[in-house]
């Protein structure tokens, strides 16, 4: 019989709500205990049986607890994951894991001196976007890749009320909101570039952190990979971009799993992660005449269940996690450099 991993997470905000808990709810591998709620206690409107603690020290002091969910501000993930595997507990750390390479190093280190497991949140590997980027790349339809491109458009010029994302403080600005979902995307298929170039910039007025970022990663096979951020484009482009010796891939950001999650559609419904018709992704190729052919791709099912299934198998079985430390000491090297 499976035993469940008894589960705390460290803030019921907006993504303890969305990203979190209706998860560890619905997935019998897993039971939900507690989280932190330091004013508003509004855990019990939606999980009456869970305990509401003041504060991070609380629920890290509970001795049933063995997996802390870190998805505080991003200042704080060091100090409180580390804090986690000081009291004895695994930790699921969302992005950015740190503020460092150094940092994340340390805690790493930390998790194996303590025989304890430290998995990084990267739940957009399993957007139905991406994976069909990844599915058509994987086909080789393309042929030998010449230039990918991964963007992430919004448009907010308005200064966020959050001010861990505003402030200079370690591990702000878009480059560290953004960028680990897009690096750790290209690093999940390409591994780590042989060199690369980021630009970020200050656009928005009265910002003190960058809301603009570029870089260009550059393989050994010659291909060049460009990933984009910016919170000032009103016209968003495609998302994915794919081009190739034998053909293109186009496709819009159109994963589901936010909005529904947002609207209450819980992780278990048979409708959750399918795109609506019309968001297909296009994929045109050149055949051996040079005819021109063009195919609308229906996408896989959007599915952030396969993360916490992999956290579970790695708790439980001491399987390999698919966000390898590796990968996210690359991330983390990227995200750290000048631009």
């Amino acid at each position: 019989m499976k035993q469940p991993i008894i589960t705390g997470i460290l803030s019921y905000g907006m993504s303890g709500r969305v990203f979190h808990a209706p998860f560890i709810h619905a997935n019998n591998d897993f039971e939900l205990r507690a989280v932190t709620e330091r004013s508003a206690k509004n855990i019990k409107d939606h999980y009456p049986d869970v305990i509401s603690y003041d504060s991070v020290d609380e629920l890290l002091q509970d001795p049933e607890i063995e997996l802390v969910i870190v998805n505080t501000p991003n200042n704080t993930h060091y100090e409180f994951t580390k804090k986690a595997l000081l009291a004895g507990k695994h930790v699921l750390v969302e992005k950015p894991f740190a503020a460092t390479s150094q940092e994340a190093r340390e805690l790493f280190d930390l998790g194996k001196q303590r025989n304890l497991k430290v998995l990084v949140y990267q739940n957009r590997r399993w957007d139905s976007d991406f994976m069909s980027l990844k599915s058509i790349v994987d086909s080789g339809k393309l042929g030998d890749l010449i230039e990918v491109h991964l963007r992430f458009d919004r448009y907010r010029n308005e200064i966020s009320k959050k001010a861990f994302k505003e402030l200079p403080l370690p591990a702000s600005g878009l480059t560290y909101d953004l960028g680990p979902h897009l690096l750790d995307q290209v690093i999940s298929v390409w591994g780590k570039p042989q060199c690369f170039t980021k630009t970020t910039g200050i656009f928005r007025p009265a910002s003190q952190v960058d809301d603009f970022m570029h870089i260009h990663l550059r393989y050994e096979s010659g291909l060049n990979v460009f990933v984009t951020a910016s919170l000032l484009t009103a016209a968003p482009l495609p998302s994915f971009v794919a081009h190739g010796t034998k053909g293109s891939y186009i496709k819009a950001r159109t994963d589901v799993q936010e909005d529904q999650l947002q609207a209450g559609v819980t992780p278990d419904n048979e409708k959750y992660g399918i795109e609506e018709d019309g968001k297909e992704g296009t994929l045109t190729l050149i055949n051996e005449g040079g005819k021109k052919l063009t195919e609308h791709i229906t996408a896989l099912k959007g599915n952030y269940n396969r993360l916490f299934a992999a956290v579970y198998d790695a708790i439980r079985h001491d399987a390999p996690y698919p966000i390898t430390e590796e990968q996210v000491l690359v991330q983390m090297e990227i995200l750290e450099a000048k631009g």
